[in-house]
């Protein structure tokens, strides 16, 4: 530590005796540096700010009904894209930078200057954009940020009619094309239709469930069949059992005879009224029941003499009945007989067509298939075709977003730079720098030895004694006006320091 001290030491030492050149090196330092300085160009800044609103009330009141255009997003990509070289060289067009370019190398230059120099910055919660753009040529840089401005509202204003023309025209042709490929569907759904009518379902109805319905009718009609057989064949039974009414066989109620049955009526009347009064065994209704039953037999007896002149007198009524019931019974039977003859053919034609109506209905569930599917993007298509203008005509609207200027760009009159103040003081401190370094280099160069450890510490050999300087009076006196003149000289660099500042201050 104490030998990095006394080097320090001894370099200060070095540099105060030599500080006179140092002077000198930092006067010419800042003097030139100073000028240098003050020779820089103005550099002029103007900048524009814009508010973007993109609250429309159309977005709530046509959202679901087409797609809404993203507003916010089409003017952050359009304050992105602001700087792209089409757009730069427009700008320079607009305010004729290109008459100063005299080869391809000059134009290049100067989009690449004018590229590096704008500068656009937005706040994505707000939506203000604001353009920036330095130059040495207050107007030019007035005329550089309204150009850009102007871009920047007809580029957002012009949306994207050009994608939309674009993606209408795609859709068009898609819908053309699905047209014509449902007209082909349609007419091979209506060909193969004629060609395989017997084959088809109908009402719904597919080839299984005909056949199981064809199979359940013919079960059902075979099973009246056997129900009106045996009906008949019960009806045939009764008609075969009973046979004409003889003699022994008649009963007399049943027999017409007038004189007799009054006579039987009249019996009959007195039995009741005498049953009133006495018992079964009475005398009297004894005979009187004896009466009746001669009187009965008698009839009997006579119809048996009388000539047939009815065929069916003969037999009972309840014998026409059945005779009646049985021709109903046969008609019935032939009747469902025929039923099952023809259900019997219609399930073997459908048995018969076993094989090839699945593949029928198969080709022709394909055939309905792809109508419906071609069908169902023929109308998807129509709609968004509606939709696709209806977002065109949305998205070049005015009312989707409006801009407000609120910092219109103005020719700047007092220059942003270059920081003179700043780099005069960055010229001063290299000056002061610069002057110590050559004090310490020339110190290095033409070396001294200013004690006596510093001369027995380089050359290694025993220090015997020293001889002190005796200064005279004019010597000291010389030796303090020449610190008054450092001094006075060091000070002077400051002031003119200050100086500097001073104009430059009021530069600005």
């Amino acid at each position: 530590m104490e030998q990095m001290i006394s080097q320090l030491l001894i370099s200060l030492q070095g540099i105060w005796k030599y500080r006179w050149h140092a002077i000198a090196v930092m006067w010419l330092v800042a003097v030139a540096g100073w000028a240098k300085v003050a020779t820089l160009p103005d550099d002029y800044q103007t900048s524009a700010r814009v508010f973007v609103d993109t609250q429309s009330i159309l977005k709530p009141l046509l959202s679901g009904m087409t797609s809404v255009p993203n507003v916010e997003q089409q003017v952050s990509i359009m304050s992105r894209t602001l700087l792209s070289r089409p757009n730069v060289e427009r700008v320079m067009r607009m305010v004729d930078l290109d008459l100063n370019a005299k080869t391809p190398r000059d134009h290049e230059q100067q989009l690449d200057e004018l590229m590096s120099k704008i500068k656009i910055g937005g706040t994505g919660t707000y939506d203000i954009y604001t353009i920036t753009y330095n130059n040495r040529n207050p107007k030019l840089v007035r005329d550089v940020v309204q150009s850009l401005l102007t871009i920047f509202v007809e580029g957002s204003f012009k949306g994207k009619n050009g994608e939309t023309k674009k993606a209408v025209q795609f859709i068009d042709d898609q819908i053309k094309a699905y047209e014509d490929k449902l007209i082909a569907a349609e007419n091979s759904v209506k060909e193969f239709k004629l060609k395989n009518n017997g084959l088809l379902p109908r009402q719904g109805v597919d080839y299984s469930n005909q056949l199981m319905q064809s199979s359940d009718a013919l079960n059902t009609a075979k099973l009246e069949l056997v129900e009106a057989e045996q009906a008949r064949n019960a009806i045939r039974s009764q008609v075969s059992g009973d046979e004409p009414v003889l003699g022994a066989d008649l009963n007399p109620a049943n027999i017409d005879n007038p004189e007799l049955d009054s006579r039987i009526s009249a019996l009959n009347k007195n039995l009741d009224t005498l049953r009133m009064q006495y018992t079964e065994l009475h005398p009297d209704i004894v005979a009187a029941k004896r009466l009746v039953a001669q009187l009965e037999a008698r009839k009997v007896e006579e119809s048996k003499l009388k000539p047939a002149g009815d065929p069916g007198k003969n037999y009972s009524p309840m014998l026409q009945q059945l005779k009646v019931a049985q021709t109903e019974a046969d008609a019935k039977v032939a009747a469902i007989s025929a039923r099952v003859q023809e259900y019997a053919a219609r399930h073997q034609r459908l048995l018969a067509q076993a094989n090839a109506v699945p593949e029928v209905e198969s080709e022709l569930a394909q055939l309905n298939r792809d109508y419906l599917i071609n069908k169902d993007n023929y109308e998807k298509l129509i709609g968004r075709r509606e939709a696709a203008k209806l977002s065109g005509e949305l998205s070049s609207a005015t009312d989707m977003m409006t801009f407000k200027i609120i910092d219109p760009p103005t020719i700047p009159l007092t220059p942003v730079g270059p920081n003179r103040i700043l780099l005069s003081s960055l010229v001063l401190g290299g000056a002061l720098l610069t002057g110590v370094a050559a004090a310490l280099l020339i110190s290095q160069v033409r070396p001294t030895f200013l004690s006596p450890s510093e001369l027995r510490e380089r050359t290694g050999l025993p220090v015997l004694g020293t001889v002190s300087m005796n200064w005279t009076e004019n010597q000291k006196i010389k030796r303090r006006r020449g610190r008054y003149a450092f001094g006075t000289a060091l000070s002077c660099l400051f002031v003119a320091y200050g100086a500097v500042l001073a104009v430059a201050a009021l530069r600005y």
